[in-house]
């Protein structure tokens, strides 16, 4: 056991830990009417949360950065495209072992070479669609898992 309460396996007090990335403009869009507690629940029934965050760009409402705040997300605001930000950070905590799964939920296919870059860590990887119209194929397939939350 390690100085965190973490076993051989890595994961805290034998659940897995989850790191949650959240693709604010490709997921919180009218036409999926996603609700953000149902995308940490989704994250959530597969360990426990080693982050959950959501990142958005410079247009985001502050009511939404307020909300998502108050339902535990740590909201990361880039200017212009929040791609970059994300992959890179889901990239380090794949490489830097800060978790024991890594959670996408997005529909851009961007992220693809990001979740194969945590499978060769070694890590589960989880891909979470805000609905079947907003799947993508490419993520659901690179990803171990995936969930859809029209489905779940």
């Amino acid at each position: 056991m390690d100085l965190f309460g973490r076993g051989d396996d890595g994961e805290a007090d034998g659940e897995p830990r989850v790191a949650l990335f959240v693709d604010g403009p490709n997921v919180l869009r009218s036409e999926f009417d996603v609700d953000l507690d149902d995308v940490r629940e989704a994250a959530a029934a597969v360990g426990v949360p080693a982050a959950t965050r959501l990142y958005v760009d410079e247009h985001a409402t502050p009511e939404l950065i307020q909300a998502a705040e108050a339902r535990g997300f740590e909201v990361i605001v880039t200017s212009g495209d929040v791609d970059v930000k994300l992959a890179v950070d889901l990239t380090r905590f794949a490489v830097e072992g800060r978790a024991d799964v890594i959670a996408i939920a997005s529909r851009d296919t961007d992220f693809k070479p990001a979740i194969e870059a945590a499978n060769a860590c070694g890590l589960r990887t989880l891909a979470i669609a805000p609905g079947e119209h907003g799947r993508s194929d490419a993520l659901r397939n690179a990803a171990a898992e995936s969930v859809t939350l029209d489905d779940a």
